[in-house]
């Protein structure tokens, strides 16, 4: 498929103030009063997060009826947790839970078009993914990083604009988007209530995260299978640290900012490691730049013993602001005069209950099915997944980096991705040793491994 060719300035044009890309063509399908029916391609704890989010929209009528992934432990568990948690509303059959890399397809074949399917897998399977759930004429809710490198973002676009052509409903798992404090922070901020914004910083340092570190593969199972066990650790994968854990802050500072960075330039390293094996650096530090100059300073680090914060900030000409200060809910947004952020200086605070974000994109993304209502977050998605990227090939490479240089880079981490079989080998081969190469900053200034 061949990339869409917007300019620079069309790239940065930022759909912030929506929650989706809107789209003038004819809806796959209005789902008016039937059922709803879903299907997940990814059993893990996200994916049945997400489940649980669909089947507990209020006053609705959605059914849970196939399931498919490559471990059967994760689908059996998951398939347990939420029949345990929703006994009327799973009904997957016996025969409706697939097993293996072509589950995804079958999965899908047991909908009808205008039902929706749950992708979230590792990000390196969802353009695939995509293009079936396309092709079939469902709506889609994925999980982010929609993208992980250069090649996999000039595909997501495409799909991403044959899918609004289509009047695909299409949610992606940046629900920071649809979290109401921030959405009233992001007006005030539009309305000039700290002014201009000339900085801003983001935190996510923490102990060990997610399958970061990863250690050697023992014996009884695949290189292949050992580093889909444990995706975090490998870029071709997830992106790594930097796409799976910092892309929420990144997005929810653009957002704010109502604009997508123009570079970046990132360092980053490792350092007590042991015999672990993954690609990950322990710490990345990103200065990203804006067209009008502004920076976003992003910080990520998952080492053990170290200052903990989980927070985004926003610095302008007349005071600053709280993004987020407790992790992903609740936000804790609020707006200070000057930029000392205590007590006696806020003038704004959101001063009550935050509805939970998870909760309330699916609410969004069902409520725009039932009302035929133009909803499509691919294409920011996407951008969210790009400027995430750039920031880590930046840190990995040791050069500066734009989303042109992203969208020119040849390396494809997934090429070969669906040929991929349970008993075949990875796209990612281990050295003798069982290691694996990791990025080189400076030595190999040209790709990330």
């Amino acid at each position: 498929m061949s990339a869409p060719k917007p300019s620079r300035r069309q790239f940065l044009q930022t759909t912030a103030a929506t929650a989706g890309v809107l789209s003038s063509v004819q809806a796959v399908h209005a789902a008016g009063e039937g059922t709803i029916r879903l299907a997940i391609v990814g059993c893990g704890g996200r994916g049945t997060g997400a489940i649980s989010n669909a089947l507990s929209v209020p006053n609705e009528d959605i059914q849970l009826v196939a399931m498919a992934d490559v471990f059967e432990h994760r689908q059996k568990a998951s398939y347990e947790s939420l029949v345990r948690r929703f006994p009327k509303t799973v009904k997957v059959d016996k025969e409706n839970m697939f097993l293996g890399f072509e589950g995804y397809k079958k999965a899908m074949d047991v909908l009808r078009p205008g039902d929706i399917v749950v992708l979230t897998t590792p990000p390196a399977f969802r353009w695939l993914h995509f293009t079936y759930a396309i092709e079939k004429g469902l709506n889609v809710f994925m999980e982010k990083p929609v993208t992980v490198d250069g090649p996999g973002s000039k595909r997501m676009f495409a799909l991403a604009e044959k899918s609004v052509e289509k009047g695909m409903k299409v949610g992606v798992g940046l629900m920071c988007r649809h979290c109401d404090a921030r959405g009233e922070l992001f007006q005030r901020v539009r309305d000039g209530e700290i002014g201009d914004i000339t900085m801003m910083r983001a935190y996510r340092m923490a102990g060990p995260t997610g399958y970061a570190a990863v250690p050697p593969k023992p014996e009884g199972i695949s290189d292949l299978m050992y580093q889909i066990k444990n995706f975090h650790g490998f870029l071709w994968l997830s992106g790594g640290a930097v796409s799976d854990f910092l892309i929420h802050n990144i997005d929810e500072c653009c957002w704010i900012k109502d604009a997508w960075p123009i570079e970046a330039k990132a360092a980053g390293g490792r350092h007590y490691r042991g015999d672990n094996i993954d690609q990950n650096f322990d710490n990345y530090s990103i200065e990203y730049t804006f067209e009008d100059g502004a920076k976003l300073l992003m910080n990520g680090r998952t080492m053990p013993g170290c200052h903990k914060e989980f927070a985004s900030y926003a610095h302008g000409t007349k005071g600053s602001a709280v993004i987020s200060q407790s992790g992903h809910a609740p936000s804790k947004a609020r707006i200070f005069k000057g930029h000392v952020m205590t007590k006696e200086n806020i003038v704004w605070d959101w001063g009550k209950p935050e509805p939970n974000p998870y909760q309330l994109e699916w609410n969004h993304l069902i409520h725009a099915i039932r009302n035929d209502e133009d909803y499509n977050e691919a294409q920011r998605g996407t951008m969210a997944s790009l400027v995430t990227s750039m920031g880590r090939m930046a840190a990995h490479t040791g050069q500066t980096m734009t989303i042109e240089d992203m969208l020119a880079c040849d390396h494809d981490f997934g090429e070969g991705l669906a040929d991929l079989t349970l008993d075949g080998d990875s796209l990612l081969k281990p050295a003798a040793d069982g290691t694996y190469d990791i990025p080189q900053p400076g030595l190999n200034p040209d790709y990330e491994y």
